[in-house]
């Protein structure tokens, strides 16, 4: 499938993933980005706030003057709490900043192995959705399952982190990747690893391998670009964009499984035992039941009618033996 079309098919599939999340009723999974989002909040801030007050405090000793002997320092120790004041300022506001790049960079990568065990039963939960394909439950293999998801998204950022290392150093020879081109490429290249890792939770119940897996996604790099590119676009918003990545990052993982169903049809994983009542009520045999009665019902009739038929022909015999033994009486 070419780069083009697959990247159309991985857009294109938000649309009926949005469609799935809340007409089928896995809108509650929205409920544990909700939950992220207050930890985020409550840490972020016990975070910031203590290391943001330990920064003003080393400033504020570092400044003290007052058993200072140096010409001016009467003067200096007068303005040390209004610079102090401007300088725990100007911390807090750079904390703010850093914070925000640091979660642009590599938030997506928090909300993934935070959200890990989430998504591979939401992953799961789609297909059957779609396929009617059931998987026996197995806590070892639920736990191998999470456990991958979060080595794929820690092999995805440190390779990430190459990349945005390796563009930087570039960029300092070539102007033209330090500026605009750069931060494209590296939002392509965050996409792809996104995409990478909410497609491996359809690719784990096909038995894929993390190498097989790999490959896979190579060859579908549109698919996978198209999948992450919503969830990096959302990270980059200021402010609120650390808070919408969890509800968008769980609409992503639904879109990767139908993605991945429209490419390699997810109805033929032989690992997996399908729903075969819901496959009988909804799809393949509600007509050939109604149509294997209305045959037993022309078989019964036809063999009704075979019978009469048969009675009558004896009758009729019978009658003209008689009529046979009057003629010859007379």
């Amino acid at each position: 499938m070419s780069l083009f079309k697959n990247f159309g098919t991985g857009f294109n599939a938000y649309g009926k993933a949005f469609s799935l999340l809340f007409s089928k009723g896995l809108w509650w999974y929205l409920l544990f980005p909700f939950l992220l989002n207050i930890i985020f909040f409550i840490g972020g801030l016990l975070g910031i706030g203590s290391l943001t007050d330990f920064i003003e405090g080393w400033l504020t000793d570092a400044m003290k003057i007052e058993d200072d002997t140096m010409f001016g320092a009467e003067y200096l120790r007068e303005a040390a709490g209004y610079i102090s004041g401007v300088m725990s300022g100007l911390v807090w506001v750079i904390m703010k900043v850093i914070f925000f790049f640091v979660f642009a960079t590599f938030g997506g990568y928090i909300v993934i192995i935070c959200l890990s065990p989430v998504f591979a039963f939401l992953s799961e939960a789609v297909e059957e959705k779609l396929t009617g394909n059931k998987y026996k439950f197995n806590g070892d293999q639920i736990m191998r399952d999470v456990v991958r998801g979060i080595l794929i998204a820690c092999r995805n950022l440190f390779i990430e982190i190459g990349w945005i290392i390796v563009i930087f150093i570039l960029g300092l020879f070539v102007p033209l990747l330090g500026g605009i081109i750069g931060t494209v490429i590296i939002f392509f290249i965050s996409s792809y690893f996104y995409g990478f890792a909410f497609i491996d939770y359809t690719n784990e119940r096909r038995r894929l391998t993390i190498k097989q897996s790999v490959r896979f996604i190579r060859d579908n790099k549109g698919l996978a670009i198209a999948n992450g590119m919503i969830f990096s676009f959302f990270l980059l918003i200021p402010f609120c964009g650390t808070f919408l990545a969890g509800f968008v990052a769980i609409l992503s993982v639904v879109a990767a499984t139908v993605a991945t169903h429209k490419v390699v049809n997810l109805s033929n994983n032989p690992y997996a035992k399908q729903n075969e009542e819901e496959i009988i009520e909804d799809i393949v045999l509600a007509e050939d039941e109604e149509t294997r009665r209305i045959g037993e019902g022309t078989k019964k009739l036809d063999e009704n009618t075979e019978e009469g038929d048969d009675g009558s022909t004896d009758v009729n015999s019978e009658n003209t033996e008689e009529e046979e033994d009057e003629s010859t009486e007379d």
